[in-house]
């Protein structure tokens, strides 16, 4: 792969998983947009790195770890624009509170929210704010990376695995990754992990794949693929669990 080429797809994934204030991306770089997905854990690299620098300089004014985890979980969500926490809500909504495949996509094409969506944001919000509190506690800043990056290394091999379920969407535009991009974007990101992190990494790394095939099941079961919401939920609870489990192993 030229370094072109290497560029061009760090810029799409970013361009996809971000709300940087990028410079203009030309369109034909959109034109393989499954391809970039190997670089979608540089993406999740940028911005927890630059949440982590934010963090970082609130704990150096004294300002507690639990306050400080509240700025780095803000900045991602700005940086991401809460996509992937819509995508939560969506999809606590739509598989839970439909009776069809049919009804499921249709209420998690819905702009409004529920119960189940307002519970999943709550819960998991809630649950990524303590164990940031605690992991930035103890300057753990490299398992918050891992996180961020090895959550987003599971959406190629769900983009590959599975389908996607409607007709036109996100999952259809972007296209099917492949395994061999899967491939490179689970490399990347446990190779990073693990300089990070160390040889815990590969208890995260378990949790991240068992938390994606049950997803993925479930997605299958109840509307019969994948959609951009069902990525979105997927990086979200991805990294809650593997923040958790770097929690218990730090």
């Amino acid at each position: 792969m030229r370094k072109t080429d290497i560029l061009r797809d760090i810029a799409v994934s970013l361009v996809l998983l971000t709300r940087l204030p990028l410079p203009r991306v030309p369109a034909d770089a959109f034109d393989q947009q499954a391809r970039a997905a190997w670089a979608f854990p540089l993406a999740g690299l940028v911005v927890s790195g630059l949440a982590c620098a934010m963090a970082g300089a609130a704990m150096a004014l004294g300002i507690p770890a639990a306050a400080s985890a509240g700025v780095l979980l803000t900045t991602q969500i700005v940086m991401t624009g809460a996509m992937h926490d819509d995508g939560l809500a969506d999809t606590a909504d739509g598989v839970w509170g439909g009776f069809t495949p049919e009804r499921r996509l249709e209420i998690m094409k819905d702009s409004h929210i529920g119960t189940y969506g307002v519970l999943a944001l709550i819960l998991f919000t809630g649950l990524r704010w303590v164990a940031l509190s605690a992991l930035l506690g103890v300057g753990a800043y490299g398992a918050v990376i891992g996180a961020a990056m090895l959550s987003r290394a599971t959406l190629p091999a769900m983009m590959t695995a599975l389908p996607p379920a409607r007709p036109n969407g996100l999952a259809r535009t972007v296209g099917e990754p492949g395994s061999t991009v899967a491939a490179i974007a689970i490399a990347l990101a446990i190779l990073v992990a693990t300089a990070l992190s160390g040889p815990v990494t590969i208890f995260a790394v378990a949790l991240a794949a068992l938390c994606t095939v049950t997803i993925a099941a479930i997605a299958r079961t109840k509307i019969g693929g994948q959609t951009g919401d069902i990525l979105g939920a997927t990086q979200v609870v991805t990294e809650t669990a593997v923040l958790l489990v770097w929690l218990s192993v730090i």
